[in-house]
């Protein structure tokens, strides 16, 4: 196994993963606050780093069927949430290509100011 890079962000609120503290998103690319995972709250980021793809399923969410694909931690394989891949339905479209971390899953980093 090669050598792991992992990205880190610069800014004044990051979020990172809770199990190993790698950086994952920023809180200026959260467009929803609003949405439910599997373990409660989660929020939509427009873009995440450090993670990992799994293979692309067939979901059937609160907001209809979905194609998505699972994010994991670079560093700790953790689960954290979920990619969207393809929306039926034209009001989901928005959130193709668009990631879900679970709230439980995810930290303000160390660096974090107010």
């Amino acid at each position: 196994m090669g050598r792991l890079f992992l990205h880190y962000l610069s800014g004044r609120r990051i979020y990172s993963c809770t199990r190993c503290e790698a950086h994952l998103a920023s809180y200026d690319d959260i467009v929803s606050k609003h949405f439910q995972g599997r373990e409660g709250k989660a929020y939509l980021f427009r873009t995440c780093v450090n993670v990992t793809h799994g293979k692309v399923e067939e979901r059937s969410l609160r907001t209809g069927l979905h194609k998505v694909t699972d994010i994991y931690c670079n560093n700790c394989q953790e689960v954290l949430g979920w990619r969207y891949e393809v929306a039926y339905e034209d009001s989901q479209k928005y959130k193709v290509g668009k990631f879900i971390l679970e709230k439980a899953k995810m930290k303000r980093d160390k660096t974090w100011q107010d």
